[in-house]
């Protein structure tokens, strides 16, 4: 089964707490504080499986908790860091981000480097922290800081230099079977091909194209029919496509109209595909009969749209040589392959989504609680004035202080958010 879609849940582990301790040792009466820090939470990361692709390891598992941060202990032993959550994908796989669609990572960047999608908390500071010449025997310790966590969309956009687009049993297939060492299963009926195939071709020594066999497209693809809907992202990086028509007409198709309605499908699917360079692949031509096909006027509506014509069959072998030439010649003057930019602004993660604020006010003062706020203070650092600026910039975008005017609150009036306390001003 193909899966190229999915959602899941993704949670990194929480920070550990520091301990409350005091040294005990012989003859030492009053030992000093000693608590231990807590150790750092998981991080969850995406890593690419270049064996695989197919989404289908997602199919029955959607949640994905990396391990928490140890405890402190006293002695100062620290509390152990958590080991991270891997998550292996397809090499060509977007994570977006599951309630704007925002673009968070393409996998395929910086050739499918790690990337880290939620970060583990920090753990929190034993006792030991925390003493002063006024203050020797600190009965307290700071709890470790909420480990991040999203929902996000998985969609999988093979990557392959060339597409093989077009009808049903044109001999998609069976091309990308006589050019690379790719297997797909090749019969004769409709849909045989369900899930897009992978064949890497060689064009001598090191040098090569990843071709793609992209199923199912037929009239009406754009729109959910046949099975097109699904695979029609698979092209989207595509840098050249292999536009397959069975010139036999052995069918009673006609290869002008099969490349209009195809083509049109995938300028509804996007304005930038439908330019993307074509070369007309006329394949079945051991069987063409030229009494079922008038090949004038297919060429001169080729020729007319600007395109490159070739002949081939892909049962004989003729003239899939010179196609494979054209490919790899025409692929090194096309830009690199398509990369998706990040749409998804850092800051956005505390703003909506959902995320639960509670405001209370107790006579002046009003307190400011929720789990995301929890999480984002462990991440400010108040001392330095670009941090507090980001801080306000997510207060305002999330509409905490619009909440806050909501519920009274006023120039002067004091502000709590867990212990951090200000005065508001607009």
């Amino acid at each position: 089964m193909f899966v190229d879609n999915v959602k899941i849940y993704i949670k990194a582990g929480d920070g550990g707490n520091g301990a409350v301790a005091f040294r005990r040792e012989k003859y030492v009466a009053a030992g000093g504080p000693d608590g231990g820090d807590g150790g750092h939470g998981g991080n969850v990361v995406f890593r690419v499986d270049e064996g695989t692709n197919t989404l289908l390891a997602f199919r029955y598992k959607h949640k994905f908790i990396a391990a928490r941060g140890g405890d402190g202990k006293g002695g100062k032993f620290h509390g152990a860091t958590a080991d991270d959550l891997v998550i292996m994908v397809p090499p060509g796989t977007l994570i977006r981000d599951a309630e704007s669609g925002k673009v968070i990572h393409d996998m395929s960047e910086n050739d499918g480097a790690d990337y880290l999608a939620c970060k583990g908390g920090r753990g929190g500071w034993g006792n030991r922290h925390f003493a002063t010449p006024t203050r020797q025997v600190p009965m307290f310790a700071k709890n470790g800081t909420l480990g991040e966590e999203r929902e996000v969309i998985l969609e999988l956009k093979m990557l392959a230099d060339v597409g093989l687009i077009g009808y049903p049993s044109v001999g998609k297939s069976s091309i990308l079977a006589r050019i690379s060492a790719a297997k797909p299963k090749i019969a004769d009926y409709h849909f045989t091909t369900l899930s897009p195939n992978l064949g890497v071709v060689r064009t001598g020594g090191e040098s090569g194209f990843v071709a793609a066999d992209i199923p199912g497209l037929i009239e009406g693809a754009a729109d959910g029919a046949g099975l097109g809907h699904a695979f029609l992202r698979h092209v989207d990086r595509c840098r050249l496509l292999l536009h397959v028509v069975d010139i036999s007409c052995f069918e009673g198709r006609d290869p002008v109209e099969d490349i209009q309605k195809i083509n049109y499908e995938l300028a509804r699917y996007s304005e930038k595909l439908a330019l993307r360079p074509q070369i007309i692949v006329a394949n079945k031509v051991d069987a063409l009969d030229p009494e079922l096909v008038d090949i004038p006027a297919f060429e001169a509506y080729v020729k007319e749209n600007g395109w490159e014509l070739l002949y081939v069959s892909a049962v004989t072998g003729e003239g899939i040589d010179e196609m494979v030439r054209l490919v790899a010649e025409r692929l090194r003057d096309l830009p690199p392959m398509l990369v998706y930019e990040a749409e998804y602004e850092p800051e956005d993660a505390y703003v909506g989504g959902g995320k639960e604020t509670n405001i209370r006010r107790e006579n002046n003062t009003f307190f400011v609680e929720g789990d995301w706020l929890f999480n984002l203070m462990g991440q400010i650092n108040f001392s330095d004035y670009e941090s507090m600026n980001y801080f306000q910039r997510v207060l305002q975008k999330s509409g905490v202080f619009e909440a806050l005017e909501a519920k009274g609150c006023k120039e002067g009036d004091t502000v709590s958010i867990y212990d951090l306390e200000f005065d508001y001003v607009k």
